[in-house]
């Protein structure tokens, strides 16, 4: 539902833009502005759709539910797809490692004595 009514907005800012007149002449001209509102109008009209006929929501409702779980099931499947492909260690190629810092002794060295002041 909410994809036909971001259509419908999309479609309306087109036809905003598009020169539209009635006559042959061209007589008639619509101007941006009276499309602006009825394109707003024709939005707040298909919003309320769901108030005038509660069944079409449902089937909406049910139609993207069930294309959300196809969806879903489709990227499980081209995950295991790519998994199987490219998911094995790559062992041909080696990189470099970082050498780990020596180990502090367990017997810390007394910090030396400050020099004498003359």
């Amino acid at each position: 539902m909410g994809f036909l009514i971001r259509a419908a907005f999309w479609f309306s800012l087109v036809l905003l833009f598009l020169p539209l007149s009635t006559g042959p002449d061209g007589e008639s001209q619509v101007s941006p502005l009276q499309a602006l509102f009825a394109a707003r109008e024709a939005v707040g009209d298909i919003a309320g759709i769901c108030e005038r006929k509660p069944e079409v929501c449902e089937t909406g409702k049910a139609a993207m539910q069930t294309i959300g779980v196809r969806a879903r099931e489709s990227a499980r499947i081209a995950y295991e797809l790519l998994d199987e492909q490219f998911g094995k260690p790559d062992t041909a190629t080696q990189t470099g490692s970082v050498e780990p810092a020596p180990e502090a002794d367990d017997h810390p060295q007394p910090a030396p004595a400050p020099a004498p002041a003359n």
